[in-house]
C-alpha cells in the first residue's frame, strides 16, 4: 500500500490539482467563504494539494498530519476569537480533512465535520469538485452560524482565496 501510495504521487503532476479546480471554480469558491464569513464569526481556508513530495510519503506524512503543518504554517490558529477552519483536500490520496481551532472545536464536535469531510470525499469521487466544495462550504455554514453568529465589526483576518498546492 505504500508503495501505491507513493508511486501515485511520484506519477501525478503538479498541474494536475489545478484542472480540478479551474480559475472559475477558485472564483466561485472565494465568494462562497467571502459570503460564509458574513454570516457568523468563524474564519474558513481552504487548501487543495496535488502530489507531495517523495520524501514525505515515504516518512509516512498522513493526509491529516500534512493538514495539521499548514494549519500552522498558515497561521488558521491565528485568529481573535480561535474561530480558524481549515479544509484540506488531499487529491491524489482522495482524503479530506477538516481541522478547526479550539474556539470552534469547543461548540462543534469532530463528528459534525467528519461527516462533512466524507460528504465531500463522495462528490469528489463523482467528480463534482466545485459543487462538492460549495456545498461543504454551505453546510459548514450553518454549523458555523448556529454556534458563531456573525457580529457587528465582523473582521476578516484570513484569506477567502482557495490555495492551490
Amino acid at each position: 500500500m505504500k508503495l501505491q501510495r507513493l508511486l501515485r504521487h511520484i506519477v501525478t503532476p503538479a498541474w494536475w490539482v489545478r484542472r480540478r479546480f479551474s480559475a472559475a471554480d477558485r472564483k466561485a469558491i472565494e465568494a462562497a467563504i467571502a459570503a460564509s464569513e458574513s454570516r457568523h464569526r468563524g474564519e474558513l481556508r481552504f487548501v487543495a494539494e496535488g502530489p507531495l513530495h517523495p520524501w514525505l510519503v515515504l516518512r509516512g506524512l498522513s493526509p491529516r498530519q500534512r493538514a495539521v503543518d499548514l494549519f500552522g504554517t498558515l497561521r488558521v490558529w491565528d485568529t481573535e476569537e480561535n474561530s480558524g477552519i481549515l479544509i484540506y483536500v488531499q487529491l491524489v490520496d482522495r482524503k479530506v480533512d477538516i481541522l478547526a481551532d479550539r474556539g470552534i472545536a469547543a461548540r462543534v464536535p469532530q463528528a459534525e465535520w467528519d461527516t462533512l469531510c466524507r460528504s465531500l470525499e463522495q462528490a469528489f469521487k463523482a467528480g463534482s469538485y466545485r459543487q462538492g466544495v460549495l456545498a461543504a462550504l454551505e453546510r459548514a455554514t450553518v454549523l458555523l452560524h448556529t454556534h458563531f453568529p456573525a457580529a457587528p465589526g465582523n473582521a476578516n483576518e484570513l484569506p477567502d482565496a482557495p490555495l492551490i498546492l
